[in-house]
């Protein structure tokens, strides 16, 4: 398989192996592609650990690295999943929130690893969009959801 020529790369503690295997079970076009161990002892670990995991998210290559407790996730970076109904945004926000994760507040959620999640309706996205009072309407519904309640968007894109 070839190199992408961008690869994002995620900072975990020492988890990103699961991560990625959670990742890939759970978004459509994302598998784990390559765990790299150790070739030896270093400061942090022993031979054999985990040190990167290859691995696409939707489609997008990631690389996992298990680089300890010195930085941590924020919501400076995220992943936007676009969906296309209510049934679609459930499961993944269902899938996240429900594996140790935490709601947010416009349809943002973290992982139970800390990285945000964006699970975004096209509804939503094409609502604010459109501009005007509808984007208006659909933007002022949305700061009231964690969730995005695709109905509850499209009833307010309509005035």
């Amino acid at each position: 398989m070839a190199t992408a020529k961008n690869t994002i790369c995620i900072w975990f503690d020492t988890d990103a192996e699961a991560a990625a295997r959670f990742y890939a079970e759970t978004f459509p076009d994302s598998a784990v592609t390559a765990v790299r161990r150790a070739p030896s002892d270093y400061p942090s670990g022993k031979a054999g650990d985990v040190l990167t995991v290859e691995f696409t998210v939707a489609g997008i290559p990631c690389l996992g690295l298990n680089g300890g407790p010195a930085f941590r996730q924020s919501e400076a970076f995220s992943f936007q999943i676009a969906t296309d109904d209510q049934q679609e945004t459930d499961r993944y926000w269902n899938a996240i929130v429900g594996n140790g994760g935490q709601e947010s507040a416009c349809g943002w959620c973290k992982d139970k690893w800390g990285v945000s999640w964006q699970i975004t309706p096209r509804a939503l996205t094409e609502a604010l969009a459109a501009g005007g009072d509808e984007a208006k309407r659909a933007f002022e519904a949305m700061m009231e959801m964690t969730r995005i309640d695709v109905a509850a968007i499209e009833v307010a894109r309509r005035g």
